[in-house]
């Protein structure tokens, strides 16, 4: 019995039977249990520090529990979200930004200017954009317990992109003795400003991670959109409960013990659109594309005749048809790293990716590299059912030009926690490691984090390469779209010639959810504002 058809006939069984884990139903009020609603997220929230990593998951929490100054709407344009007004002056080096009143943390205390300048100031050290702007930083100072003020030495136009984006790290808001905790270590307490708390003595990573409504949070006067907009909470209670095996999960939502799926498993979908009290959709139309991250500090991908050979015998189908199946509606093979359909697609430089795939040569390229037999060390997510999926396929790839592989299964978060590792791949480092970057955040290179090629400021795997950094450059300098998409071809050939990494195709996921729950969206991010449970 292949992968395929044993999920669906587990699924299938657990449903009958009431779920695979046998959960028990909650022992709550019927009022009470409509206002707790029971989500299934993509993994484990194992840390919870929004600014030192850039998973996902973590980010997802994160928007519950800390508030941003600015939101991206559904149109992906910046919104005013803590800040009330905003004002530029001396050409457009000076920035001069003003809270909203009545805006509290959660323990009470007000949100002060002096807490946004230490949060973004943290932010500044980890994010893309926001290196930039430290880069050309006069100052960023409070001015009064409302007002701050940012002086730049030249113009930054895209300042509100950078504190309303949605990609890892956003620019959240926490009070000022946590922000100013070293950017390179995790912060230990979780105090947050947006509209649910996270209840810490609830936390149990690996199975659940609860957050309570916060009932000082002021919502904006206006209809949410993504992260813009009154963020209204209709629910009490959040329990995020861990489900890594996908067909207990399926089961869970099919019985009741849970009440939305962030990402169901493209295979049980016909299954669970066979319940008639379950609504399956696309999560979110801007998609998903795949990444097979290298590390560039070390043999033999320090050396890009060793990349570019893994490029070579790359098929980009094999890994979508593992992560999304056969209906290629919801995928395709795409040479480029930015979202298809989108106003600077481009497959520019990205023939290494089309055709026949060349085993030999790729071998061939390998040896030159000084490629000796030397283990690989490939960390793969098992509770991630893409990154599982393309995983089991580089390992095949791998193989089958001649690498040994060192199979590292293990959890998302132990992945999160090992990528950060510059030391040897023998020595608890890493060789390649898979993950997913949603199609939102590769509309434009502002919002890449992963196409930076900047060496120890760079996205794991620190690639250097001064072409690609000067494209990049190019693209923020340019003042219409026709040089926008100059800049962005030159990127995307730029960025295969140096393999900074591999896009292994773009493809749609979906979410699925019972019928007695309404206000779901789609988007890049579960909103949970808006959401209610009937």
């Amino acid at each position: 019995m292949d992968r395929r058809s044993f999920l669906k006939a587990t699924a299938a069984g657990a449903a009958v039977l009431g779920g695979a884990r046998g959960l028990a139903a909650p022992a709550l009020a019927q009022g009470a249990a409509a206002r707790t609603l029971r989500f299934v997220p993509q993994a484990n929230l194992a840390n919870f520090d929004p600014i030192w990593g850039t998973q996902y998951v973590v980010r997802n929490a994160s928007a519950l529990v800390w508030d941003t100054l600015y939101g991206l709407d559904d149109k992906l344009e910046p919104r005013r979200q803590m800040v009330e007004s905003e004002e530029q002056s001396d050409g457009g080096k000076t920035w001069t930004f003003r809270l909203r009143p009545g805006l509290k943390f959660h323990d009470g205390e007000p949100v002060l200017a002096r807490d946004v300048v230490a949060s973004l100031s943290r932010w500044m050290v980890r994010d893309g954009m926001g290196q930039m702007i430290r880069a050309i930083q006069d100052e960023l100072v409070a001015v009064d317990d409302r007002t701050f003020r940012w002086r730049l030495k030249q113009p930054y136009p895209k300042m509100l992109l950078a504190l309303g984006k949605t990609n890892t790290p956003m620019a959240f808001i926490m009070p000022e003795r946590i922000a100013r905790t070293d950017p390179f270590q995790q912060i230990t307490e979780y105090v947050g400003s947006g509209p649910m708390r996270f209840v810490r003595n609830e936390w149990v990573p690996g199975a659940k991670a609860v957050f309570a409504r916060f009932d000082q949070y002021v919502p904006r006067d206006e209809p949410p959109s993504w992260l813009a907009g009154g963020k209204r909470m209709l629910v009490d209670r959040i329990e995020w409960i861990v489900m890594p095996d996908p067909a207990t999960a399926s089961a869970a939502l099919q019985n009741g013990e849970v009440d939305w799926w962030e990402t169901p498993l493209t295979d049980l979908v016909p299954s669970l659109r066979r319940n008639r009290n379950l609504v399956v959709d696309i999560a979110d139309p801007l998609g998903n594309i795949g990444s097979f991250r290298f590390n560039h500090l070390h043999p033999p991908f320090n050396d890009v005749r060793a990349r570019r050979a893994v490029a070579m015998a790359l098929s980009q189908e094999d890994y979508m048809r593992a992560v999304a199946g056969d209906d290629t509606s919801l995928w395709k093979a795409s040479a480029s790293f930015f979202t298809p359909g989108t106003p600077l697609y481009t497959e520019a430089g990205g023939e290494i990716l089309k055709g026949r795939r060349d085993i030999e040569g790729a071998k061939r390229l390998l040896r030159e590299a000084g490629y000796n037999g030397q283990p690989i060390t490939v960390l793969v997510a098992q509770d991630q059912a893409p990154l599982k999926a393309m995983g089991e396929v580089t390992d095949a790839l791998l193989k089958s030009l001649g690498m040994t592989v060192d199979f590292v299964a293990t959890d998302w978060g132990t992945v999160g926690q090992r990528r950060a590792s510059k030391a040897p791949p023998g020595q608890g480092g890493w060789h390649i490691f898979h993950t997913w970057h949603a199609g939102a955040d590769c509309t434009n290179p502002a919002t890449q984090i992963q196409i930076r090629a900047n060496g120890d400021g760079a996205w794991f795997g620190w690639p250097k390469d001064d072409a690609v950094e000067a494209a990049r450059d190019r693209w923020f300098e340019a003042t219409t779209l026709e040089q926008e998409k100059a800049a962005v071809e030159q990127m995307n050939r730029e960025l295969f010639r140096h393999v900074t990494y591999i896009p292994t195709g773009f493809y749609l996921g979906f979410q699925a959810w019972r019928r007695n729950v309404s206000g779901v969206v789609k988007g890049p991010i579960p909103f949970f504002w808006g959401v209610a449970k009937g």
